[in-house]
């Protein structure tokens, strides 16, 4: 895969550069096997060893820092701006937009009102008040988490890039795509299983969408089809902290977890679809701590015995029985 021009090393590269160092590897074969200049590499051995040498989790961490501290509060806000902005806040509690746009027009300042949101935040975490003068004291501005915590930052995440291409190409049972559909009030999940190729379904509701109880009912029903005989090979989930422990999930089951791009549901369209279907049944704010594990039950029956197009109007179960009886995981149903 080709690397994308002046993009910042990852994690695991940095691990890959560690490994080709403990083996003894120069900085110019190790470039070479990562596609980077030579001189990237010497730059992050020099700038992110600690005393104990190079070590990639405290090279990623020191680099990470030095990104945060860099982009903390922008260039163009100086001291002399900062002050414009407080006044502006403190005497007239302006909005962020209303001081960008007012510094433009009199002091040919250009400066967005991200920043300026950046300039409020750096002020917070130094005990400072500024943020008291916005509108609705900065409740949107602190969901606003360090990079280390949102999504798509799960730590190990294995990216869809590099997951087998058969994986996709829904002829093969045993690729499954997950996810959680969460009740009324956040009270509430189902864990919704789907495979790419049979459209057979596990529904399994949950008291809570946590890590803890996502992972245990999925290590548990997927347990299940192995037993009956089906071979699991992947698994892909979005970003949500609930697949957190998604090396758990890959050791316990031998199964590779791969993640979807951030916010590209198209990664998982099957399993979008297949809430949809559930959703036929436990409509948006249904309140999931009133119904119980029978009624998800009989909804997953119904889901693996309805006819499908795409299954030329077979239902998952009686691919999946196929596919069984056969031996082979192939799937051999399209037209």
């Amino acid at each position: 895969m080709e690397r994308k021009f002046r993009s910042h090393l990852t994690q695991d590269e940095r691990c890959q550069i560690y490994a080709h160092k403990s083996s003894g590897l120069s900085d110019r074969k190790i470039a070479k096997k990562l596609n980077v200049q030579p001189s990237t590499i010497s730059r992050e051995l020099k700038r992110n060893s600690g005393g104990s040498g190079y070590r990639h989790k405290q090279a990623d961490e020191l680099a990470k820092e030095r990104r945060y501290k860099a982009s903390s509060v922008a260039r163009v806000a100086t001291p002399q701006v900062i002050q414009l902005i407080t006044e502006m806040l403190k005497t007239t509690c302006a909005s962020p937009v209303q001081i960008a746009g007012r510094l433009k027009l009199e002091h040919d300042v250009s400066i967005s009102y991200e920043t300026i949101y950046r300039v409020i935040l750096h002020d917070r975490l130094k005990k400072g008040t500024l943020y008291f003068f916005l509108r609705r004291k900065g409740k949107k501005l602190w969901r606003r988490k360090p990079n280390t915590s949102g999504r798509g930052m799960i730590p190990n995440r294995r990216d869809i890039s590099t997951r087998p291409a058969v994986a996709g190409l829904k002829e093969e049972a045993g690729h499954l795509e997950i996810d959680t559909i969460v009740g009324a009030n956040h009270k509430g999940a189902i864990l919704s299983v789907v495979d790419k190729a049979t459209k057979f379904t596990v529904l399994e509701l949950l008291s809570a969408g946590t890590a803890e109880l996502v992972t245990e009912a999925l290590i548990r029903r997927i347990k299940e089809l192995k037993v009956r005989g089906l071979t699991m090979a992947t698994i892909t989930a979005d970003n949500g902290k609930e697949f957190a422990r998604h090396v758990e999930v890959s050791q316990t089951l031998e199964v590779d977890f791969f993640f979807a791009r951030p916010y590209r549901s198209c990664d998982r369209g099957l399993n979008e679809h297949t809430n949809g279907l559930v959703r036929q049944f436990l409509p948006k704010k249904t309140d999931f701590t009133i119904i119980t594990h029978e009624h998800v039950a009989h909804i997953e029956w119904m889901l693996n015995n309805r006819p499908r197009k795409s299954l030329n109007f077979r239902t998952p179960a009686e691919v999946v029985n196929t596919v069984l009886l056969q031996g082979s995981m192939s799937v051999a149903f399209h037209t």
